[in-house]
């Protein structure tokens, strides 16, 4: 938002104008807030004014890509309310329109919702795996998100899972960006290709001949702030 001097001080000698001529009471108490909050106006705009310049600047947009980047965390404890479909459709598009190679787009994706759905995979899993349902606060083994990505890749193009990979970490960002919290998840994606109980579900997401499930991303509203985990530097090195 841009804000300078000028305009504040004509809307603040309007106000004089209209306060003066309808000749109401104007104590000096009133008169003082009055300009106690001009003077306010004038030193907002978050903070971004120029010393030598009365228009406040634009946020900078690398800052705010950066920090979004470095705040993320995965979250694995959610509220139980569904991210709603069009917030959804923004963060699946932001997936899609992923770097990916030769244009291919060589992904699918299903986005489910539906508590069925998701607490059957979940009856399965505990009957298959009853030490993980006894951990505290299991709720379904997508990191007890109410929303979940499916993402299947092109088997007949060796590099789909780069392609996958990429649209996954859009959709986690942008997600992120709107206070929505996600974990990526491969456990459950190995049962459910494995398990024969699992392949009613699997065959629910319907993916096209030729492609296969690769890993899956659970969505929620975090109910948790978890702290960073140490990066290793040491594993980044420049070739002279």
């Amino acid at each position: 938002m841009y804000v300078n001097s000028l305009n504040v001080l004509s809307i603040y000698f309007s106000v004089f104008i209209f306060v003066v001529g309808n000749k109401m009471i104007f104590s000096m108490k009133k008169f003082f807030l009055l300009s106690a909050c001009c003077a306010a106006l004038l030193m907002s705009c978050n903070g971004e004014c120029s010393k030598d310049s009365t228009v406040c600047k634009e946020p900078d947009k690398s800052q705010i890509v950066y920090e979004n980047i470095m705040t993320r965390r995965s979250v694995r404890k959610y509220h139980s309310q569904p991210v709603e479909r069009s917030k959804m459709d923004t963060i699946v598009k932001c997936g899609i329109n992923a770097p990916n190679g030769m244009a291919l787009q060589s992904y699918e994706v299903r986005i489910v919702d539906d508590s069925d759905f998701i607490n059957g995979i979940t009856e399965i899993y505990k009957r298959n795996n009853p030490e993980a349902a006894q951990k505290a606060g299991f709720k379904n083994p997508f990191s007890n998100a109410p929303t979940v990505v499916f993402i299947a890749n092109d088997k007949n193009y060796d590099l789909s899972q780069v392609d996958c990979g990429l649209l996954g970490g859009n959709m986690i960002l942008s997600a992120w960006s709107m206070g929505i919290g996600s974990c990526c998840l491969g456990g459950i994606v190995r049962f459910m290709n494995e398990n024969e109980e699992a392949a009613a579900y699997l065959n629910k997401l319907g993916f096209s001949e030729g492609y296969e499930l690769l890993y899956a991303i659970g969505f929620g509203y975090p109910d948790e702030k978890p702290a960073a985990k140490p990066r290793r530097t040491d594993k980044v090195k420049y070739i002279d």
